[in-house]
């Protein structure tokens, strides 16, 4: 019998606020966020064994075609961020992750989402999931043999 229940995969990582990451008052520029967000989905990857580096291998690329951001507080120059990046498993051929981004006292500062499509390098939209993701998702326990 299926179970109803989603497996959570997420990695957290974390990343020093760069003196060029912030405005005239110290504070992290709000753009830089989503920057973030992809240094948590690179550790995510490295960690869990779907980087980009392994998408390249398969000759895929996933660009970002959607993202969204809520500000709740700031980080400063010097902090060190933790981001905790969650997959969010879909049946479709895209990429959902979830963010959450945490000041060095543990305050949310910060969530998000992204979701992102597999292009074939040649520039051809996948509308199934590549043979390499299905195989990914079985090794972590998303799809059933």
């Amino acid at each position: 019998m299926p179970s109803n229940t989603k497996k959570e995969i997420s990695f957290t990582s974390e990343v020093r606020v760069r003196f060029a990451e912030t405005d005239p008052l110290g504070i992290v520029w709000h753009g830089n966020y989503i920057q973030y967000f992809e240094d948590g989905r690179e550790a995510f990857g490295r960690h869990h064994g779907i980087s980009y580096l392994d998408q390249k291998d398969h000759n895929f690329s996933t660009p970002i075609v959607k993202s969204a951001c809520e500000h709740k507080l700031p980080l400063t120059y010097g902090d060190v961020a933790t981001i905790k990046t969650t997959y969010i498993d879909s049946q479709a051929a895209k990429l959902i992750f979830k963010y959450e981004i945490y000041n060095p006292k543990g305050a949310v500062v910060c969530t998000g989402q992204t979701v992102q499509v597999f292009v074939e390098l040649g520039g051809e939209l996948s509308l199934v999931i590549p043979e390499f993701f299905a195989e990914w998702k079985k090794k972590v326990g998303l799809l059933d043999e």
